[in-house]
């Protein structure tokens, strides 16, 4: 006989996703908001590109980044090294338009990453935040160029800026993408709405349908 789960049981999360959904999504999305976690946030919260540090199973445990040393906010950081990280990966409306049930409502779709996390300046990493960052960006294009071909002005460069280290410790996600919805107007969905990257991380997050 078959066990039925308790009337009072929590559902499970649908729009949870998996840490390897994580890493995919900053990966192709690194621009996040760094907010520090102290009264001057709504002040000096600046979007910034991340790098992902995972262990070995592949968990995010660290973000590499920098900015500029006259940016407010690296003093705000100074003086309280916490911040909440925010991701935000593919977001668009959804038309009812695209789906052919009449009582259909609509709705925005939407993935996101919000990180906690302890901040520690490295100013000894200069260097290597940028040069991987120009690596890791360029891999498709592959032009082989690295930051100090710029020429004499690098030096310079490098000083403006100031490195850090996020330390990861905790994560939230939400991926809603479509797993609520029938397969019918999943599969219209997927057919009709003109954004390429919504309906890529769609198919993504509703591999097992059949969709």
């Amino acid at each position: 006989m078959s066990e039925s789960t308790p009337s009072d049981a929590p559902s499970p999360d649908p729009f949870r996703g998996g840490p390897d959904d994580v890493i995919a999504l900053i990966n192709e999305f690194p621009l996040a908001w760094v907010t520090p976690r102290n009264d001057q946030a709504a002040r000096v919260a600046t979007l910034l590109p991340l790098l992902a540090n995972t262990d070995a199973e592949g968990g995010v445990v660290s973000l590499l980044g920098h900015m500029a040393r006259r940016n407010p906010l690296y003093a705000a950081l100074e003086a309280t090294p916490s911040a909440t990280i925010l991701f935000t990966g593919p977001q668009a409306y959804v038309s009812p338009a695209l789906v052919s049930t009449p009582t259909w409502a609509p709705t925005w779709n939407y993935a996101q990453a919000r990180i906690e996390a302890e901040i520690r300046f490295r100013p000894d990493l200069g260097h290597e935040a940028l040069e991987r960052l120009t690596r890791f960006m360029d891999r498709e294009d592959r032009t082989g160029r690295a930051p100090r071909d710029v020429g004499p002005r690098y030096d310079a460069m490098e000083r403006a800026i100031i490195a850090f280290e996020a330390r990861v410790t905790h994560i939230s996600a939400k991926f809603k993408l479509g797993q609520d919805e029938t397969d019918l107007s999943l599969r219209e969905i997927l057919a009709a709405h003109p954004d390429p990257a919504l309906t890529r991380w769609m198919r993504r997050m509703n591999a097992g349908r059949g969709v």
